[in-house]
């Protein structure tokens, strides 16, 4: 399938693509990735370091008449998020993507593309390798892990950069030049629980939400996607509220980064309600779907006989999660006051699992204010403890403090406008860049981020527009021959 892909212009970058997606690279798993690009720079003979958390540096000097300008860092991560719709058979940590063009866009056969940030690696690779391309001595980082937890970019030392520029290619809008975004930290709730033995009188039930698009928990958490795990939660309460549901297991959404695209449980109900409950489930269902009709179209909420469970939640201890759950916040928390249209601070409720007596609850949220963020990270922490939980707030990282007065983006500005006719829209975005984590040890260098048009990132709906990957080539180029003197 990537033969057609490698076809698309400009080759040189669709085939480094290509060649990158033939590795397995999931997030905390990318040892092969990182040897590939050990391989790569080594076999260019260029100056090739990996740190020591895995982190690629890859060297290479000016091209001649630039030997004067500022030496600019070229950054991506290589690691991507995995996920993949319920009937695709695929193992991501043995098989590479199989792409395939559909009019504009690359896609998938069923799972994330890795265009987030595979196609910032192959820009980097593309450069590197070429001869031809005018530009300044470059430092090539890639780091990993910055899907789960940006550890590549928290374990990256001072000294090992030297250069005045940095170019994150992690920006999701071609006509989007990216000056700051939000920081995040992960909430997470957890107890235990007793097993009731499941009485006679009672049958079994299980319940899946499916169809929901998924999505970037940043990047999209304004548009009014479905949350697989709030829309279960929902259905749980109703059917507890007028027929005594009891909950045996609940398995909903995958990665904390991704708004949850399904969820499954398995419930038990009394034998004597269940022409009622099934007619109340179908109301419900119904009346989610209209509700999020624009939005979710394709979304289906199934109610099927299964085998009555053996185990069943503690009575109390079920109140108490799903009241919790249901008042938690979900989404935007609160929106920027000093850039129109920007989120500020969000929450995704992002993975609930209930089984064996354990309860695992999931959170990532968001914010560009340290102080709103942490509120957040309170109101949630209060709302889990009420019902017993221990919560833990972990995996904090800063946001990345917009300078409108950067030198590069001024650079940018101009060469957008030259080459588009229209002005580029600089902006903030509520994402996790690695830009505020790299600044900490690096707060002396210019940054910016800017990227190719990306849609669905972190969902298997992802694809890349193919000419939208032209635009930024050429941006690109430009860009590389215009960076200033030092």
């Amino acid at each position: 399938m990537s033969t057609e892909v490698r076809q698309l212009e400009p080759q040189v970058l669709w085939n480094k693509f290509a060649d990158l997606n033939a590795v397995p690279r999931p997030s905390k798993k990318e040892e092969r990735v990182i040897a590939f690009m050990k391989a790569f720079g080594e076999n260019l003979s260029l100056e090739t370091i990996v740190d020591e958390v895995g982190n690629v540096i890859i060297k290479k000097p000016a091209t001649a008449g630039m030997e004067d300008r500022t030496t600019i860092v070229m950054q991506s991560h290589i690691d991507m998020v995995h996920q993949k719709n319920n009937d695709t058979d695929f193992d991501f940590d043995t098989q590479g993507i199989e792409m395939y063009v559909d009019g504009d866009w690359v896609r998938a056969k069923g799972t994330t593309l890795g265009a987030d940030n595979g196609l910032g690696v192959a820009t980097i690779m593309a450069i590197l390798e070429s001869d031809t391309i005018v530009h300044p001595a470059i430092e090539a980082l890639f780091t990993i892990d910055e899907e789960t937890g940006m550890t590549g970019a928290m374990g990256l030392k001072g000294g090992l950069l030297s250069g005045g520029i940095l170019l994150n290619l992690d920006t999701e809008e071609d006509d989007e030049i990216g000056v700051g975004c939000a920081g995040g930290v992960d909430v997470t709730a957890n107890r235990t629980y007793n097993l009731e033995e499941t009485p006679e009188f009672k049958i079994g039930y299980e319940i899946t939400v499916k169809g929901l698009q998924g999505g970037h928990s940043g990047m999209q958490i304004h548009e009014g996607l479905g949350n697989a795990n709030k829309i279960m939660n929902r259905v749980l309460f109703d059917g507890f509220e007028n027929f005594g549901l009891r909950i045996s297991e609940v398995n909903g959404g995958s990665l904390r980064n991704a708004i949850p695209r399904e969820s499954h449980a398995i419930v038990a109900i009394d034998a004597i309600h269940e022409d009622a409950f099934l007619l109340e489930m179908a109301l419900m269902a119904n009346t989610i779907q209209k509700e999020l009709k624009t939005m979710e179209p394709d979304l289906k909420i199934e109610v099927a006989k299964c085998e009555t469970p053996e185990n069943i939640m503690d009575l109390g201890v079920q109140e108490g999660v799903t009241r919790a759950i249901y008042a938690a916040v979900n989404g935007v928390y609160r929106m920027s006051a000093d850039i129109p249209g920007l989120v500020e601070t969000s929450n995704n409720i992002a993975r609930i699992i209930i089984k064996d007596g354990e309860i695992h609850i999931g959170c990532l949220t968001r914010s560009s204010v340290e102080s709103s963020k942490d509120d957040l990270a309170n109101t949630l922490r209060s709302t889990f403890e009420l019902t017993g939980c221990e919560v833990e707030v972990s995996g904090d990282y800063p946001g990345w403090a917009p300078n409108m007065d950067s030198a590069i983006l001024k650079v940018m500005d101009k060469i957008y406008e030259d080459l588009n006719g229209e002005k580029a829209h600089v902006a903030a975005c509520h994402a996790g860049l690695e830009c505020g984590i790299l600044g900490q040890n690096y707060p002396d260098m210019d940054m910016i981020s800017f990227g190719p048009t990306i849609k669905g990132a972190h969902s298997p709906d992802e694809r890349a527009q193919i000419s939208s990957v032209q635009k930024y080539w050429k941006f690109v180029l430009e860009i590389l021959k215009a960076i200033p003197v030092r």
